[in-house]
């Protein structure tokens, strides 16, 4: 469907997976991508080792409009996206002029020194572009239809609201709630008829649990408001023909 349009997204970075740091991305990209029109299709997170960014990269951006990543473009030795990334592109990395010169003067007018670590962070694959970064400078990267940023949240977001504005969008899904009295194992069979019959729609069913009793939130999303309407018609009719004893 030319109205679909997917994002996938690869977060980078050993601590994201031992725990001692929690991911923060991964929901604002998903609701910023939800905002414009982009359907967020799939996330992978993956260690600090090359051939796995590489892997996962190439996998996800032959079958979606946009990738996105974030982590592993800072200073230190573990901060291998770059390299990665141009791995994966089959073109070189090294310093980019205008990214070296930006935070070559940057460090100067603060009296500190441009040291070898610090210049890790002008390394771009050979035809990237600079994604700014109005926090602290050093830029992330776009090359083909991948979006290289920074994992530290507040610096990602960022990036991420200068790159919003220049991605092709799709149609926005809708959405609309229905509450459900009843537990999944009630309206089970009847929910799958529903969506049989609605091949245009995507229901959700998420259980819930309070006062003793459980019960459940349909959520029907469609692109187009009429067939989004009919869906949860159908589903408003069926919940009207079951009684508690069933």
């Amino acid at each position: 469907m030319s109205d679909v349009v997917t994002a996938a997204m690869v977060v980078i970075g050993d601590e994201i997976l031992s725990g001692r740091t929690k991911d923060r991305n991964i929901g604002h990209l998903a609701e910023m991508m939800t905002a414009v029109g982009i359907d967020l299709a799939e996330v992978r997170i993956v260690l600090d080792n090359e051939a796995a960014i590489v892997e996962a990269v190439n996998a996800l951006r032959s079958r979606n409009t946009y990738v996105f990543t974030t982590g592993g473009i800072g200073p230190t030795h573990d901060d291998i996206t770059a390299d990665a990334i141009a791995r994966a592109f089959g073109v070189k990395c090294d310093y980019e002029p205008r990214a070296y010169a930006m935070l070559e003067a940057h460090y100067s007018k603060r009296g500190i020194e441009f040291t070898d670590a610090r210049k890790r962070m002008t390394r771009m694959p050979e035809g990237a572009t600079h994604i700014d970064n109005p926090i602290s400078l050093a830029p992330g990267f776009n090359i083909g239809n991948v979006y290289v940023m920074a994992g530290v949240p507040a610096i990602f977001q960022a990036m991420l609201d200068n790159v919003v504005p220049t991605l092709k969008t799709g149609t926005k899904l809708l959405s609309a709630t229905v509450h459900c009295p009843f537990g999944e194992g009630v309206i089970g069979d009847r929910l799958t008829t529903i969506q049989r019959e609605h091949p245009d729609t995507i229901i959700g069913s998420y259980p819930k649990f309070r006062d003793g009793s459980f019960w459940t939130e349909l959520v029907v999303r469609a692109r187009q408001p009429e067939r989004l309407e009919a869906a949860k018609a159908a589903i408003e009719a069926m919940l009207a023909e079951i009684t508690p004893a069933n």
